[in-house]
């Protein structure tokens, strides 16, 4: 593979753990995946920083009420910097609460300290997809 490929590879590797994380509703599994000071905003927090609050704040108010979870690992953008040291992700996610589809959309900002660190995620956003 090419640095380019391993890359994706690895982000989208990173983004499909993240993904079973959620819906195992397994947040001691999720913590390592990100930076002491993400920073994140969501469908249910405000903009918080810090992952003891973003945990508290949109993870354990969401994960908890909703079933199906899965992010479009396989569509998603994944768009990684030249040094190779940061990396965006777009993507959409689905998941139902109380027997209701609740599509969404996703923004999650990914950095290393070098190329052969793992990834850390340092912002998430998330949205429903509106609705007409």
């Amino acid at each position: 593979m090419t640095d380019v490929a391993d890359d994706d590879a690895s982000v989208r590797a990173w983004l499909r753990r993240w993904g079973e994380c959620v819906a195992a509703v397994d947040f001691e599994r999720a913590r390592p995946l990100f930076d002491p000071s993400v920073t994140g905003f969501g469908t249910f927090a405000g903009a918080v920083v810090g992952l003891d609050r973003l945990e508290s704040e949109q993870w354990r108010q969401v994960w908890p009420t909703i079933s199906g979870f899965v992010f479009a690992v396989e569509d998603a953008q994944v768009l990684v910097s030249d040094d190779r040291c940061q990396a965006v992700i777009v993507t959409t996610w689905a998941s139902t609460r109380d027997g209701r589809e609740r599509p969404g959309r996703a923004t999650v900002v990914l950095r290393r300290g070098e190329v052969t660190s793992p990834w850390l995620g340092v912002h998430t956003h998330f949205s429903l997809v509106p609705q007409p």
